[in-house]
């Protein structure tokens, strides 16, 4: 299983908390001595009104036109009546925001995240006179926002969360010349144009958080963010941003969380301006088209706890006193061109837990300094130039639940897994490309890995035959141990690993029948089955493609590919029970025999590739049921007649039934009837079985008159009896 590049969609998650701020959406007041008035009550109505009737969340059993509206659900009071708080987060509300809210002239905060609400934000709640907080993230809100129209110099706005909707456009220019108390601002997750704006701290002196990630903002970093004394989050990635990083962003030293990942940036990272930024506890500059060395002058910022720097064109050997950074958590260098010996860096960081180093040119050894870092439950060392032997001072990471060191020149697997099966918590070990022709160890007596869930050993050239010690792996879900060089059979244990629904063990030397214990893997058979998954999130997302990365093992396909062995006899109709496969892939072995008509039982296969086989027989009919496929091969066999027609079938290109003469239909220009290539034999036949219908034909007109002349023959003989001779 080889692991590629991608770039994340979020890792902090859209939601984030306003630093605190946002707590000023949950205010809650003393209970009301005295109703709410007439006006107050006619707009929660009419906001009512304007919800679906299958969407008011059962509003509509505790808002009753008539009552106290304080005594509404959802519904906050303060003292002498007045609506203070609006608060129907997560009611599954649907339909419009009625503008009639901004009524509330007591109106404090207003919370309608996560429901259904479409159509336009109301200017009345953006622009209102009395909110300090409102909350409208995760909902389906489109358009533009508006111009503002008042005059009203100042309002009284802190907290704005419009993420995770649909707006558009650019922001309003005159929305910063009257929003001077605003104090966090969440715009991410929308479809916003334009630049950022650049006098917003300048209008709104107390501002601290702003995101305005996952939109398509364009052009420069504003230099004008450089003056926001008093910010401490910024988070401006996946945009379409360029340009070099200013050098007054660096002014803005109360940063706390400075986040520019996914851009089209370029230049280098100054040491003498990031230093400016002692506060910072998250940096993150990946994917943003860095490149030069990581600056010295980054492991002063002691506060760090997360350093995001990974797909760049950064280069260089890593500072020797990164381990100063000594409460850094979260360390990524990924695809970049860093070289040099790992080993000059001090690994001294107690509080470190997830290390990713991968797709670089490291060389030399794993630093043993790395397995001081006792808390560390992730460390990806894959596709470098490390090489030599494991120290068994690896054992001393027992939180170590994630590793792997897929694509280097390691020796010695056998003392390797004596090593890490101390690891008591390990889940996920992707060790292939490494061990170059050893052979994989086969002792019974092999114990540990009791929690382990993913184990890939690919593409190592190794010996020997699947070992039994893989049978004790209880809780294993994915096993990949293709493009080796294994020999026997595939041992009837294979049932027996009840979580298993992942299994590569293609391009190997093995041998025999498909044994029918493989039809019998539990969590192939139903769907109840798979329910029993995992659903943890990896601690590293696991790499499929360039463009498809997997964050949980359940998410991956179920899969199992015996293609490129020495597999003979037929293929099991058993097979057909496996209905929660994904992905079945037997080609390049010497099977022979028909396509089991139970094979159009695995509704959910999205690849099946029987290629290069001896295979016989037509192809059954019925598996144009199965919409799901989208690569099918029966290429290279001896099938023969006509291909089906129809679903998915129509989509197949010819090359899916090549090198198989004896098909025929429409998709292949082969017509059944009068292909050019079997037409001599066609006539042949036609005229074979019309000699035969005309024998069959004048045989039975023959028959007929034999039959009349004898009827009429008795009739002649009963009627001469009665006459007298001449």
């Amino acid at each position: 299983m080889q692991e590629l590049p991608f770039s994340p969609r979020n890792r902090e998650g859209l939601s984030m908390p306003f630093l605190g701020l946002a707590a000023l959406l949950l205010l809650f007041f003393a209970s009301p001595t005295s109703s709410c008035t007439e006006q107050e009550n006619n707009s929660l109505i009419n906001f009512l009104d304007g919800l679906m009737p299958d969407g008011n969340g059962g509003l509509n059993v505790s808002w009753v036109k008539g009552t106290d509206c304080c005594k509404w659900e959802g519904i906050i009071c303060s003292s002498d009546g007045t609506v203070t708080d609006v608060l129907l987060a997560s009611r599954g509300l649907k339909g419009g925001i009625s503008p009639s809210l901004g009524n509330l002239t007591g109106l404090l905060h207003l919370n309608l995240s996560q429901n259904s609400l479409e159509s336009s934000l109301p200017t009345e709640l953006v622009f209102s006179r009395s909110i300090i907080g409102l909350d409208v993230s995760f909902n389906r809100l489109k358009g533009h926002l508006q111009e503002m129209q008042s005059s009203n110099p100042s309002l009284p706005l802190q907290v704005l969360n419009i993420s995770s909707n649909f707006f558009t456009g650019q922001f309003p220019r005159t929305a910063w010349d009257v929003t001077k108390n605003l104090v966090a601002l969440n715009a991410s997750n929308n479809s916003f144009t334009g630049q950022i704006p650049s006098s917003i701290c300048i209008n709104a002196p107390s501002f601290a958080m702003l995101d305005l990630s996952y939109n398509q903002f364009s052009g420069n970093i504003s230099l004008g963010l450089g003056s926001c004394s008093m910010l401490r989050v910024l988070k401006v990635g996946h945009n379409n941003l360029t340009g070099a990083l200013p050098d007054g962003l660096f002014n803005a030293t109360s940063l706390e969380h400075l986040s520019l990942a996914n851009n089209g940036l370029q230049g280098v990272l100054d040491g003498s301006h990031i230093v400016k930024l002692s506060s910072l506890t998250v940096l993150d500059l990946g994917s943003t088209g860095l490149s030069g060395k990581i600056p010295a002058s980054v492991v002063q910022l002691r506060r760090l706890k997360k350093l995001y720097l990974e797909h760049n064109n950064m280069s260089g050997e890593l500072p020797s006193a990164l381990g100063n950074c000594s409460n850094l958590g979260y360390i990524t260098l990924r695809n970049n061109s860093f070289t040099g010996d790992l080993s000059k860096v001090n690994f001294t960081m107690l509080d470190l837990r997830t290390a990713d180093f991968s797709l670089n040119n490291f060389t030399g050894t794993i630093p043993e300094s790395i397995y001081s870092c006792t808390n560390l439950v992730a460390l990806r060392l894959a596709f470098n130039k490390f090489h030599g032997q494991f120290s068994p001072s690896i054992g001393n990471l027992r939180s170590l639940s994630f590793f792997s060191v897929t694509g280097n020149s390691f020796t010695n697997i056998t003392n390797t897994l004596q090593m890490l099966k101390r690891c008591n918590n390990l889940t996920s070990l992707m060790m292939g490309t490494n061990f170059r022709g050893e052979t994989i160890p086969h002792d019974e007596t092999f114990d540990g890995f009791e929690n382990l869930q993913v184990l890939t050993i690919d593409d190592c050239s190794l010996t020997g035959q699947i070992p039994l010690w893989i049978s004790k792996l209880a809780k294993l879900q994915m096993l990949d141990l293709s493009l080796n060089q294994l020999t026997g059979q595939i041992p009837s244990w294979i049932d027996g690993l009840g979580f298993l629904f992942f299994l590569d063990i293609s391009n190997n030397k093995l041998t025999g029948d498909i044994p029918a214990a493989l039809t019998k893997m539990p969590m192939l058979l139903s769907e109840r089955n798979a329910t029993k998954l995992d659903t943890r999130f990896l601690e590293l997302p696991v790499f499929w493609t360039p463009s498809r990365q997997y964050r949980t093992v359940g998410a991956f396909p179920s899969k199992l590919c015996l293609d490129n062995n020495n597999f003979t006899g037929a293929i099991p109709p058993e097979i057909g029970q496996l209905k929660m496969l994904d992905i079945l892939n037997l080609s390049s072995n010497s099977l022979t025999g028909e396509i089991p008509q139970e094979i159009c039982n695995l509704t959910n296969l999205q690849i099946l590739d029987l290629s290069n086989n001896q295979l016989t027989g037509a192809i059954p009919s019925a598996l144009n049921g199965l919409h799901f496929l989208s690569r099918f091969d029966v290429s290279n066999n001896k099938l023969e007649g006509e291909v089906p027609s129809g679903g998915q079938f129509d989509s197949f290109s010819n090359s899916s039934y090549s090198g198989n003469p004896k098909l025929c239909g429409p998709m292949i220009n082969n017509d059944c009837n009068s292909g050019p290539s079997s037409a001599p034999g066609k006539r042949r036949n036609n005229l074979r079985r019309a000699l035969v219908i005309g024998i069959t034909a004048g045989g039975l007109i023959a028959l007929i008159l034999l039959a009349c002349f004898l009827i009429a023959r008795l009739a002649y003989d009963d009627h001469t009896e009665n006459v007298v001779p001449l």
